[in-house]
Formats: C-alpha cells, structure tokens, sequence
C-alpha cells in the first residue's frame, strides 16, 4: 500500500492469480479509499509478477520460501530480490530459529546464485503500521545484503515508506536481523501490543 501511495506501480503475485487480482482490487479501493488516489496495484500469478518487477519482494512463509523461489527462478535474473522471510520455530514461535542455510535470506541467495541480489529487509515491521497510511511508522528498517547498489535500492525503497533504512552489512548479518522478528513477537506478547518495532539511535 505504501509503495503504491508514493507512486509505484505494485504489482502482487500470488501461486492462483485470481487470488492476487483480488488482493489487488482490495488495496486499490483502500488506497482510494485514503484519498491517495493511487490505482497502480494489480495481480498475477507468481512467475508473471516476478517477470513484470524491477524489484521482486519475497513476502512468504518460510516454509514455502524454497518453493515460492524455486517457482519464479526464471524471472531473476539481473534484478534485486528483497526477501522478508523469518524462519519460525515449529514448536515456538517466540524463540529464534536459525535455518541449515545460516538465514533465510541466504538459503535465497544460495538457491538464486549470482544471477540476482538477495537483500534482506523489512523484516521487523508490524503489518498493523503498514496499514495506517495516515500514521507515521515510528519503525526502523535494518537492511542486510552484499551488494552495496542493491542495499541502496532497497533503502530508497524503505524511505518511499516513510521509513529510515540503515545498512547493517553483508547478507551474513541477516540472521541477527530475521532472529529479531520472534524477540518482537514476544514482547507484543507479553505487553499485549500489535506492533513493537525497532529504532536505531546514535549518540
């Protein structure tokens, strides 16, 4: 939603595209809704999304993230691949869970090869803020990725959403960042809260 507010054109995939088509009527008339007067979300099938994207965000449960990857590969290849998936614990959800592959977001990179760069982001994000497009998101976003042009197409990406981005290095740091997201869920736990969020300060 808030890509498509400041003027991007979105486009969502989705495994059954008439499930995307709906998803992106949806978002249009909340757009419309907000007076944004935004009308550039539309759907597709996975693979034609990744095909039609300057920039493919990777948005899935980790456990159709091989799949979902495996589905688009074709499509790839010289672009930058956000990916936005946590491994979660099968057993719990509040406790970190690191993956065979080191993250998830290296499993991507590996799975891709050198064809695409993999940028992790936006992990640590309530989707409850993402929503209010009349609030300020008072969130940071750590970008995680090797590619230095890359990382800043994300972060532009981060400041399109109201947001500020920071570099926190190679794609071997996004284990910190994904191991967050279940330390963020615990504490909306046990505060009772929707969306605990992170800020970096420098002093």
């Amino acid at each position: 939603m808030r890509w498509a507010h400041a003027g991007h054109n979105v486009v969502i995939g989705s495994r059954d595209a008439a499930k995307a088509q709906a998803s992106a009527t949806e978002l249009n008339a909340a757009l419309q809704a907000a007076a944004s007067h935004a009308n550039n979300v539309t759907g597709a099938d996975n693979l034609a999304a990744a095909q039609d994207a300057e920039v493919v965000v990777l948005s899935v449960p980790y456990s159709a993230h091989e799949g979902t990857i495996a589905s688009i590969l074709p499509a790839l290849a010289g672009k930058v691949v956000i990916d936005v998936a946590v491994p979660i614990n099968p057993t719990d959800f509040l406790r970190v869970s690191v993956p065979k592959g080191g993250s998830a977001s290296k499993e991507a990179q590996t799975q891709i090869g050198d064809s695409a760069k993999v940028v992790a982001a936006f992990q640590n994000i309530s989707a409850t803020h993402l929503k209010k497009l009349d609030e300020k998101v008072d969130c940071d976003v750590l970008v995680c990725g090797d590619d230095t042009a890359a990382k800043q197409v994300v972060l532009g990406l981060v400041k399109d959403c109201g947001m500020i981005g920071w570099d926190t290095g190679p794609l071997d740091n996004a284990v910190v960042v994904e191991g967050l997201t279940p330390v963020l869920l615990g504490i909306n736990k046990r505060h009772k809260v929707k969306g605990a969020g992170l800020r970096i300060t420098l002093g």
